[in-house]
């Protein structure tokens, strides 16, 4: 149906969708109630709508009828902008979204200043222009001459806020049944403030790098912001990774100190953090207390206590009484500004290609990529936050992740710019203590990956909590499965699932699901606002736009906010070297398998390279494999693939293992697997975990030795979908696969496969 607003609707609208003539009357009637106590698109309209009248049993399309026809960012905008930007081809918002995302590509100038508008991103030094194409920029120059604190942005008033709108709401694992707590914008502030201070207290100079490695909670979101907005760099490192994991990130970012925790706490374990990070040897450690310790932990010389850390400035609480703060912080005239400038802290502009953030994604060499964000990078997530999951004032935003990973980041920049709130669980989101936080928080977007919420469905923990007050999902990290995610709309009344994919080096998406389309489980909707998709072919030319195929993906080169450098590595090798050219400019690699569908969806397929995603991080074969070469004196070599399981979802860590001398004695590949888990969780992380291993007599390479992990994990594939549907026999036995097969004996650089058996 064309785009009505929701007091354009009728009967005989809702009766097209399949239901009965007197069923549609009523839903009519009840939609027409709530339309005149609330208003056709208010923030309490969609709300009311999705708790009062949608029902599992109603037709799915009525749910997206009445969806996407309520409030949005992008349908607002459209209704009020529409014509202006595509003039007499627009129609609508939902028929004219495609328009407008390829007006998003054509004319950023338009589209990127209307965006900046929208979530009220103020500059010190405004932009000459929104971008300046350059020949020896394949990425483009965005924003020249501009001038910005990102962390400012955060944390300043505009019209989306005042300074008791409340901007975290958090809970620490086991207190399930307390209040949850909660920090107003003012409270924040005047956190940060005080950590920017003590930062500049210990003498670092302006641009050094200062690395986090916590858990994703209230103190280390407070942090990020103080490093930002007093002029440094964070380093974001995972608080899963072991010690020369740590190590790498620091020397490569040459950080020179680091927030850290003494423990993690989950249930009632306490894992030790500090320890760890000591081990990897940083310059200086500042250590805050976790919530359970009465912090009697023996530090370094040279460390710092976050209670010792604070005192550096105790006169910044102490100067100011509390009434005379209340009054202070709404003083607007000259005199007041003078009273209350010693409290404020003044946030640092820079220019905007000066760096804020250091991630790492990782290398196909086995030493991580160091992706420097600018001060654009955070712009980006904020603006997809706003398009594609429709993030706005009034909002509670919760996506289980850590500041190590590019989500932390891009929830901070996502809810914080756009005047939501940020929600916060100290604690393991994989049981009842999460689902009921999610309840009592009413969190309006919840972000997932795919793991979760397999978990979530085998554990039935979410059962009995309600999640109506959700408006959508988001999903990344991984492949999703179609089940998992019908399941998982079924917990929060079938709200719809934004499938959100990109990286690390681009700030945010690159394809995604938007409110203004229907929605396909497991699927890409349209390509990310501002971003250009194309498909490479066999013959490594891209297939035509918007053409279905399947092919490696490819990036235009001109994206908002994307990476233009690497710290240890050559940047236009990685990203454009070799790559195709189309109208003119040269393609950027990203390395995913896409499909695009006739009906105009997309999916993913894993990675063309050597690399793999396991539970939603993206992981180097290189750097597996060497971990697990070192386990056994009779181990030759070995191969690392990530494999889909049949049906679909995240991927499984298969290892396929050559032996030195396998006749005499056949390997317990039972406890190979437990020793390759041991090292892989030891020395790399956590959570990683071989679920096969495959022992094969050699390795199928290319005529230059290079392993072909591609035509591995094809194999390995084939040999699972047989197992489960017939074929060629396969015994499985706790994670290991013994085949009576024809596996892969000869294969030359054209990837042709023999068989020196006549199987």
């Amino acid at each position: 149906m064309s785009y009505k607003s929701l007091d354009a609707i009728s009967a005989a609208d809702i009766a097209a969708l399949g239901l009965p003539s007197e069923v549609a009357d009523q839903f009519h009637q009840s939609l027409s109630e709530i339309v005149r106590n609330y208003g056709p698109a208010t923030p309490e309209t969609w709300p009311q709508i999705s708790k009062q009248l949608l029902t599992p049993e109603l037709p799915f399309s009525l749910h997206q009828m009445m969806e996407r026809v309520a409030s949005t960012n992008v349908g607002k905008l459209l209704e009020r902008r529409g014509k202006e930007f595509l003039g007499p081809r627009y129609k609508d918002p939902i028929s004219s979204f495609l328009e407008f995302q390829e007006f998003s590509v054509s004319n950023p100038e338009a589209y990127w200043r209307s965006i900046l508008d929208e979530m009220s991103v103020s500059f010190s030094v405004p932009p000459q222009c929104i971008l300046r194409e350059e020949s020896s920029h394949p990425g483009g120059q965005w924003l020249p001459g501009a001038h910005l604190n990102p962390a400012r942005n955060c944390l300043s008033l505009n019209g989306n806020r005042t300074l008791d709108d409340v901007m975290i709401v958090w809970r620490d694992e086991g207190e399930d049944k307390l209040p949850l707590k909660k920090m107003t914008l003012d409270e924040l502030r005047t956190e940060v403030w005080l950590v920017a201070y003590a930062l500049e207290s210990i003498g670092l100079d302006k641009g050094s790098a200062i690395a986090i490695d916590m858990p994703m909670d209230v103190n280390s979101v407070v942090i990020y912001l103080a490093i930002v907005l007093a002029g440094y760099v964070v380093v974001s490192i995972a608080d899963s990774f072991a010690p020369n994991e740590i190590a790498a990130r620091l020397r490569i970012s040459k950080a020179k100190a680091i927030f850290t925790q003494d423990f993690i706490v989950r249930g009632d374990k306490s894992i030790p953090l500090y320890s760890r990070v000591i081990d990897a040897q940083p310059p200086v450690a500042i250590v805050i207390p976790s919530r359970s310790s009465s912090f009697d932990t023996k530090l370094r010389d040279g460390d710092i206590s976050w209670h010792d850390f604070l005192a550096k400035v105790k006169h910044f609480r102490q100067e100011l009484p509390l009434q005379f703060y209340k009054i202070c912080r709404h003083l607007r005239s000259d005199a007041g500004a003078k009273i209350c400038r010693h409290v404020e802290f003044v946030a640092v502009e820079q220019p905007v290609n000066a760096f804020t953030n250091i991630l790492f994604s990782s290398g196909t060499t086995g030493e991580p990529k160091a992706i420097p964000w600018t001060l654009a990078t955070p712009l980006k997530a904020a603006a997809d936050g706003w398009c594609h999951m429709d993030i706005r004032k009034g909002d509670i935003v919760a996506w289980p992740t850590n500041l190590g990973w590019m989500m932390g980041p891009w929830l901070v920049y996502a809810s914080l710019m756009n005047g939501a709130s940020m929600a916060l669980y100290n604690g393991s989101p994989l049981g009842s203590g999460f689902a009921k936080f999610v309840q009592d928080a009413k969190i309006t977007m919840l972000g997932v990956i795919p793991s979760l919420v397999r978990t979530w469905k085998t554990t039935n923990c979410t059962d009995s909590y309600d999640w109506s007050a959700i408006r959508c999902f988001g999903s990344t990290g991984e492949a999703s499965n179609v089940n998992e995610y019908l399941w998982l709309m079924g917990r929060a009344q079938y709200k719809p699932i934004m499938e959100y994919c990109g990286g690390t080096e681009i700030g945010g998406g690159f394809v995604s699901g938007s409110f203004l389309q229907p929605q396909s489980l497991a699927a890409f909707s349209t390509p990310a606002m501002g971003c250009s998709l194309f498909l490479i072919g066999n013959d490594g030319i891209p297939l035509p736009p918007n053409v279905p195929g399947i092919g490696e993906l490819a990036l235009g080169p001109l994206m908002f906010g994307a990476s233009n450098t690497l710290l240890n590595a050559d940047h236009y090798d990685v990203y454009f070297k070799g790559m195709p050219v189309w109208n003119g400019k040269v393609l950027r690699r990203h390395g995913d398998v896409f499909e695009l569908t006739t009906r105009g969806y997309y999916h993913a397929h894993g990675r063309a390279d050597d690399t793999m995603n396991l539970g939603g991080i993206k992981v180097s074969s290189v750097e597996l494999e060497r971990i697990c070469n070192a386990v056994d004196n009779n181990i030759l070599e070995t191969a690392a693939v990530g494999v889909p399981p049949t049906g679909g979802g995240p991927e499984r860590l298969v290892i396929t293992v050559v032996f030195k001398d396998s006749r005499d004695t056949a390997p317990d590949l039972n406890k190979l697997r437990t020793s390759f888990n041991s090292a892989l969780q030891k020395k790399l992380n956590p959570f990683f975990k071989v679920s096969h291993i495959v022992p094969v007599s050699s390795l199928p390479r290319t005529a230059t030795n290079k392993v072909m992990r591609r035509v591995l994990r094809q194999q390995i594939s084939l040999i699972d979908n047989e197992s489960s549907g017939g074929g060629r026999r396969v015994e499985y036995n706790d994670g290991i696969w013994a085949a009576n097969h024809c596996f892969l004996r000869s294969i030359d650089e054209d990837d042709n496969v023999g068989c020196d058996n006549n199987e």
